[in-house]
C-alpha cells in the first residue's frame, strides 16, 4: 500500500510536530502532511526541558498551542550568570538579564514532553497523519520521493523532512556528511524539588568542567543541567539519590533549602555537529538532524524553531502559487536563510564553552571583567537579549507573531 502526501516528516518530537502543525494550519489545510515516528503512542521518559525564547513562544502561540502549554511553562524573570569554582562559598552574579521594560519574561521553561504533548494534540486536531513507524529507506525522484517504513508500508511525498535527531536515518540515506566534534563531557539532567520558591530566577554557574544551570520550573521545582566528563557523568547518573544530592548541593547551594531528587538523572554526550548541507533532492534537514550545539545558552530548540518558521514560510509561499513545495528553489532558499545562522550560533556556543571551561587564573580575570562590562552596558544587553529571542535579522513571520 502506498499513500501520497505533500510533505512527509520523519520525527515526531517538538520540532517535527511544530512543522507539521505550521504547514497544515498556515495553508488552511491545503497541504497534506504525515509524520512518521516509531515512538508514537509510547510514554515519554526523561526530564529534558527547554528554554523557550520570545520568538519560539510567538511561534507556538501562532500555532494555537501556547494557551494549552502556558500553565506548564515557568516564566524566567531574571537570569544570573556567575563564574566560580564548585566549592566557592559565595557566587556573586557577574551578569544578570531581567524582564524587559514591557514586563516580558527573559524566557519560559517547559518540559520537552509537555511541548510535544501540546503540539501532538494540535496536530491531531488539524488532521495530520501520524504513523508509528520509522523510515528504513527512501528514493528521490524528479517530481516526488518515496519512503519505506518499518511496518512495510510505503509513502510518496513531494518533500521529505528529516527531523529524526542527531543520528538521522534520512540524512544518512541522502549521503549528507556532518562536521563537528565531541566535547568529551556529558550533560546530566534531573528535576529537583526544594523548600523555598525560586521566584522565577535562573542561575548559571560557569565551572571548570562546564556550566551548571539551575532552571526554574512551576511549583517548588527546578531542572538542572550539570556538565561533567563522560565517565564522571555516567557515575553520577547511576549514583543513589542520597549520593547524587550530596554532590548536587555543592553546586546548587542551599539558598532554596533542602533538595530532593524528583526523577532519575539522565546523562547525554555533548557535541557540536553541523550537516554540510541542509538539503538534498526532495529533502530538508531540521532540528538535530541539521545541527547539534552546546547547551551553554539554551539555544538548541530555539535555533530549531527558527528553521521551522523559515521552512514553513518557504513551503507555504510556493504552495500558494500552486507550485511544487519540494522544488530546488524552495530548498536552496531554506538553506541560504538557515545554514549560516546555525553554523555561527554553533561556533559561538563552542567559543563560550572553550572560554569558560577552564581554570586559568589570568583568563578567569579577563572573562570576569568582560562579563561585568557587558552587565553595565545596557545597549549591549538589549542586543544580546534580542538576538537570543530570535528577533534579529531576517526573522520569519511566525517568530514575530505574524501570519504567513
Amino acid at each position: 500500500m502506498q499513500d501520497s502526501f505533500d510533505i512527509v516528516i520523519a520525527g515526531g518530537g517538538p520540532v517535527g510536530l511544530a512543522l507539521a502543525a505550521a504547514l497544515v494550519r498556515c495553508s488552511d489545510g491545503v497541504l497534506t502532511v504525515a509524520v512518521c515516528d516509531p515512538s508514537f503512542g509510547a510514554p515519554r521518559t526523561g526530564g529534558r526541558v527547554s528554554a523557550l525564547a520570545t520568538g519560539s513562544r510567538n511561534l507556538l502561540d501562532a500555532l494555537g498551542v501556547w494557551e494549552r502549554l502556558s500553565p506548564q511553562a515557568q516564566p524566567v524573570w531574571r537570569m544570573d550568570i556567575s563564574d566560580s569554582r564548585a566549592r566557592d562559598a559565595v557566587r556573586l552574579p557577574l551578569l544578570s538579564f531581567g524582564a524587559s521594560a514591557e514586563g516580558e519574561a527573559v524566557a519560559w521553561l517547559a518540559a520537552n514532553a509537555d511541548i510535544e504533548a501540546a503540539l501532538s494534540e494540535e496536530a491531531d486536531r488539524l488532521g495530520v497523519r501520524k504513523i508509528p513507524a520509522g523510515v528504513t529507506d527512501c528514493e528521490a525522484g524528479a517530481a516526488s520521493a518515496a519512503v519505506s517504513l518499518q511496518d512495510g508500508s510505503r509513502l510518496r511525498a513531494r518533500l521529505l523532512v528529516a527531523a529524526d535527531g542527531r543520528t538521522s536515518r534520512l540524512r544518512s540515506l541522502a549521503g549528507i556528511a556532518v562536521t563537528g566534534w565531541d566535547y568529551g563531557i556529558s550533560g546530566i539532567v534531573a528535576t529537583i524539588g526544594h523548600e523555598r520558591d525560586h521566584e522565577g530566577v535562573a542561575r548559571q554557574h560557569f565551572l571548570p568542567p562546564g556550566p551548571f544551570a539551575a532552571l526554574p520550573l512551576t511549583g517548588l521545582r527546578s531542572s538542572i543541567v550539570w556538565t561533567e566528563p563522560h565517565a564522571r557523568a555516567l557515575a553520577l547518573a547511576a549514583a543513589s539519590p542520597d549520593d547524587f544530592i550530596a554532590e548536587l548541593e555543592i553546586r546548587f547551594g542551599l539558598e532554596l533549602g533542602a533538595l530532593t531528587l524528583l526523577d532519575r538523572p539522565v546523562a547525554w554526550p555533548l557535541a557540536l555537529q553541523v550537516a554540510r548541507s541542509f538539503v538534498a533532492p526532495r529533502l530538508a534537514l531540521l532540528g538535530d538532524a541539521a545541527h547539534v550545539i552546546h547547551p551553554i545558552a539554551g539555544q538548541g530548540l530555539n535555533l530549531a524553531y527558527r528553521s521551522v518558521a523559515t521552512l514553513a514560510e518557504e513551503i507555504i509561499g510556493q504552495a500558494r502559487l500552486g507550485l511544487d513545495p519540494g522544488a530546488p528553489e524552495v530548498l536552496q532558499n531554506y538553506q541560504r536563510r538557515r545554514r549560516f545562522d546555525a553554523l555561527t550560533t554553533g561556533l559561538g556556543m563552542d567559543a563560550l564553552h572553550r572560554l569558560f571551561a577552564n581554570d586559568f587564573t589570568a583568563l578567569r580575570l579577563i572573562r570576569d571583567l568582560g562579563l561585568g562590562l557587558v552587565d553595565r552596558a545596557a545597549p549591549a544587553k538589549r542586543l544580546l537579549m534580542r538576538e537570543a529571542a530570535g528577533l534579529t535579522g531576517d526573522a520569519p513571520a511566525l517568530l514575530r507573531g505574524l501570519a504567513i
